[in-house]
């Protein structure tokens, strides 16, 4: 819940005209009210675009809530869907999650899932159980083809915002093992086509750390993406 209009507008005439020639794929998820003038501002530059949330639903008396017809017609590219804000201040659950990426696909709207455990759960020892029962339960019902559609993002919610970063080799490990599990529940191909993202005080500093790792694909960034140069050094991480 950062940046108004007049913020998002800003950002993007400092960004884009340094994002020409990034390598990566990327894209940003402002806050609603400032997605359709984000679509307009970012057209034919190649940044693409996603919303922060969307119910499940394709219309009906759900006040406040967005639709997946809603997104598309902006068009927005991704969505996410079960951030572990959503998930521990608004009661999204396994289920709720699942509804959300069936719907997304049907909408040729990419999800990406969050995915992650808690200090406690971590504590615990519990991290990889934890979180591949998230992952089998996100992608419950999906066939080959749909699967192999969406984006993981593994954000111990620990390292959100707290400054506290899970070290490359913990990251690699838990994010090799969603892969794992996705081959298992699916096959190989399957699971070599699906990104899955680092997420969790992600900055210029550790970019290039995280992304040498075998299995992370990229980065869901959240505090450091609100200011353009440092989200452009994310971005550019392979450029020095």
């Amino acid at each position: 819940m950062h940046n108004d209009r007049k913020e998002t507008m800003e950002f993007l005439e400092a960004f884009l005209p340094r994002a020409k020639d990034l390598e990566a794929e990327v894209a940003i998820c402002p806050p609603f009210t400032d997605l359709w003038a984000a679509a307009e501002k970012i057209r034919g530059s190649g940044v693409k675009l996603g919303a922060q949330n969307m119910h499940w639903e394709e219309k009906g008396a759900f006040t406040g809530e967005i639709s997946a017809a809603m997104l598309k017609e902006i068009p927005c590219d991704y969505v996410i869907i079960g951030h572990s804000e959503r998930r521990q201040y608004f009661a999204e659950t396994d289920e709720t999650v699942n509804k959300k990426v069936k719907t997304a696909l049907k909408y040729e709207l990419t999800p990406i899932i969050c995915v992650g455990e808690t200090l406690e759960q971590k504590e615990q020892g519990i991290t990889m159980p934890w979180v591949l029962g998230q992952v089998e339960n996100a992608l419950s019902g999906l066939s080959d083809e749909e699967a192999q559609k969406v984006v993981f993002a593994y954000e111990p919610i620990w390292a959100i915002g707290t400054g506290k970063t899970a070290s490359s080799r913990d990251a690699q490990d838990v994010i090799g093992a969603i892969r794992k599990k996705i081959e298992e529940l699916f096959n190989a191909v399957v699971s070599e086509k699906v990104r899955v993202l680092y997420g969790g005080s992600v900055k210029p500093e550790n970019i290039k750390e995280l992304m040498a790792q075998q299995d992370i694909d990229g980065a869901l960034v959240g505090g450091a993406s609100l200011k353009p140069d440092g989200f452009y050094l994310i971005a550019a991480f392979n450029r020095s």
